[in-house]
């Protein structure tokens, strides 16, 4: 990792019992064409294999272990460590096109009265997943607009002006966020291409999965 000087973007990864995905998407991180990056992972109290697969990332990663409190205290635990003036956020089981933060980062480059910076999602089925999952999980064909948090691309200065996530909310962390972001003005732009994979697997959140134990 380079020294703060160089450094354009810091990228949050909360993890909590995250192993059975967390090591392709720091990967995709770690694949992206625009370089001087800074990974911050945050561990939120995970119980399961995560600490070991950051451990094997230590040298390209900065890791941070709390005590379980939420995805939202883990992403704002990142942020107060954060040292770039761009943010971006990858949950722990998202993948990253290798162009996102080159192309996002182009925009922002081009219009300095935006704030922050989405683009086009792709949402697929985890490949371990059965057919029985797939049938009752509906996975859109096409990209879409993107409004969520592993496919915006912010400057820090912006992500303080509406503040950090409400860490009382564990479902909806984000949809606050948002809307905080949209009160306070915020001019947001929009990459017309695929930036990042969202899997959809038994873990989501916000998903009941009791229907899909087979």
């Amino acid at each position: 990792m380079n020294g703060a000087q160089t450094t354009s973007a810091s990228v949050i990864i909360p993890v909590h019992n995250g192993a059975a995905y967390l090591a392709e998407a720091i990967e995709s991180v770690l694949s992206q064409t625009c370089r001087f990056l800074e990974i911050i992972v945050v561990d939120d109290g995970s119980t399961d294999g995560s600490a070991g697969i950051i451990a094997r990332y230590a040298a390209f990663v900065r890791q941070f272990f709390q005590e379980n409190r939420g995805t939202g205290a883990a992403r704002n635990r990142g942020v107060e460590a954060a040292r770039a003036p761009l943010i971006a956020f990858l949950d722990q089981d998202d993948l990253w096109e290798p162009g996102k933060l080159k192309a996002q980062t182009a925009a922002l480059a081009a219009d300095a009265s935006l704030d922050a910076v989405f683009g086009l999602v792709e949402q697929f089925h985890s490949p371990e997943l059965g057919e029985p999952f797939r049938r009752r999980v509906t996975c859109p064909l096409k990209p879409a607009a993107g409004y969520l948090p592993s496919a915006m691309l912010i400057r820090t200065e912006a992500f303080h002006r509406v503040g950090p996530f409400e860490e009382s909310l564990q479902l909806a962390e984000w949809s606050d966020w948002f809307v905080r972001a949209v009160e306070c003005g915020l001019r947001m732009g929009l990459v017309p291409e695929v930036v990042t994979r969202r899997r959809l697997h038994r873990g989501n959140k916000g998903l009941v999965f009791r229907h899909f134990q087979k």
